[in-house]
């Protein structure tokens, strides 16, 4: 089973590299690379890659953390299949049935954002879509942008949300991390925001 490793790495020629060496060296073979986020000096990467040889991802971990400047931020195991699902795609899903637009950007924000679940929440009627992963049951929030959220009693999950109106809005959740940074956040307002002007008649 593939994993997905995220990984923060100093923004020089060369960073990639290393890291690309060490994973190799600790038994992981990389299938794909995207990137997050550069701000600062600094480059977050998810890593999609495959252990071999009984390696154990500890392993990969161990040896990026052991990189000068290289901190790895989460790993775990990746089921969504063996590539990493780009905006493109989600796009092109949305204008291929304009009219379905706010049902399938639910379904897809999961894979896209590499999250376990999606939902959309209206003020009065609760959560009226929602991955088969997502919570049942959501309070609505009322979100100018998209941000991080917070839910009372949940200390497990992390939260993501966007407004589609004044009486919707999405939400994606990942189940203990990574968290999500501002780069996701403005990537989730967009797509919610092109989902929502598709379906307006």
């Amino acid at each position: 089973m593939p994993f997905l490793l995220r990984v923060a790495l100093p923004d020089v020629p060369g960073s990639l590299g290393r890291v690309a060496t060490a994973i190799g060296e600790a038994g992981g073979d990389i299938e794909a690379i995207e990137i997050v986020e550069k701000n600062d000096g600094r480059a977050i990467d998810d890593v999609l890659l495959e252990m071999h040889g009984g390696a154990m991802p500890d392993s990969v971990v161990s040896a990026c953390n052991a990189l000068d400047g290289v901190r790895v931020m989460w790993i775990s195991r990746y089921a969504a299949g063996g590539n990493i699902f780009l905006d493109l795609e989600v796009v092109e899903e949305l204008t291929a049935d304009p009219r379905e637009a706010l049902d399938r950007v639910v379904d897809l924000l999961p894979v896209a954002f590499r999250s376990d679940w999606a939902m959309r929440v209206h003020r009065s009627q609760g959560v009226v879509r929602r991955t088969d992963a997502a919570p049942e049951d959501l309070p609505f929030v009322d979100i100018e942008q998209a941000a991080r959220l917070e839910v009372d009693g949940d200390d497990v999950n992390l939260y993501a949300g966007a407004r589609i109106d004044g009486n919707n809005v999405v939400v994606i959740g990942r189940r203990g991390g990574p968290e999500f940074v501002d780069s996701e956040l403005a990537r989730l307002g967009h797509l919610v925001s092109l989902a929502a002007s598709l379906a307006r008649p």
